[in-house]
């Protein structure tokens, strides 16, 4: 009588999800590299210019009037996540080196491969190139800070800009930028993140509704500023 085929291996368990975009782990064909880490005052000045490129995207460079001083002056004073946090997205057509600057208790750095079917150019790779290690040049950014929800009784983030320069784009990095402040606000059992679209910007429209967002059509934005806002100084 013939022996019994041994059992088969029991099957492994599924990882938990991350909520962020799933990669290859192994670079095949055009690999880009990605890596989204926490900003420092170092970076102020890429930062600035990846400001001044969204506000000619989005048609409103008359109400661009930030400066690398302002910057200086306003951002990185606090704690992250606790005030104004940025995470900067940055890539690579080779593996990241390991920085012990880019870790800490706060947040540890997220990469991924993304494995495009074509090289990518990028003709501002220069001025965009971070001057650390290597070819890692900066692709973007997102900018968000703490709000609270009455109704849900909760914290949660706010993102007041979210941006990647223009030859990065469509290729997941925007989704890896907005699933890293989502799942931070997870980890910190936050209740919501919330952010703003222009109305002619469609592809975002469809973008963000594609990640799950709600886009509130009934709300509008109040906002007031420079001479509406001065004329309140002494009202009380």
């Amino acid at each position: 009588m013939a022996a019994a085929a041994p059992p088969p291996p029991p099957t492994p368990a599924p990882s938990a999800p991350t909520g962020l975009p799933d990669s290859d782990s192994t670079p095949v064909g055009h690999p880009l590299f990605a890596r989204i880490r926490l900003a420092t005052p170092l970076d102020i000045p890429h930062i600035h210019k990846l400001i001044h490129q969204m506000a000619i995207f989005e048609k409103l460079t008359h109400l661009f009037t930030a400066t690398e001083s302002s910057l200086a002056s306003t951002l990185f004073k606090s704690p992250p996540f606790l005030s104004f946090t940025i995470f900067l997205l940055e890539v690579s057509s080779h593996p990241f080196e390991k920085d012990s600057n880019f870790h800490s208790q706060n947040f540890t750095p997220i990469e991924r491969i993304f494995n495009l079917d074509h090289s990518l150019i990028d003709p501002e790779a220069e001025t965009f190139k971070n001057g650390i290690n290597g070819d890692v040049v900066v692709a973007g950014f997102v900018l968000f800070f703490p709000n609270f929800s009455t109704f849900l009784g909760k914290p949660g983030f706010y993102v007041e800009d979210l941006f990647v320069r223009e030859c990065y784009r469509r290729k997941g990095l925007g989704k890896l930028l907005l699933s890293a402040v989502a799942s931070q606000a997870v980890k910190m059992g936050y209740g919501r993140v919330e952010w703003v679209v222009l109305d002619w910007n469609v592809n975002a429209i469809k973008f963000y509704e594609e990640m799950g967002a709600n886009v509130l059509p009934e709300w509008r934005i109040c906002r007031l500023t420079g001479p509406a806002l001065e004329t309140y100084r002494d009202a009380i």
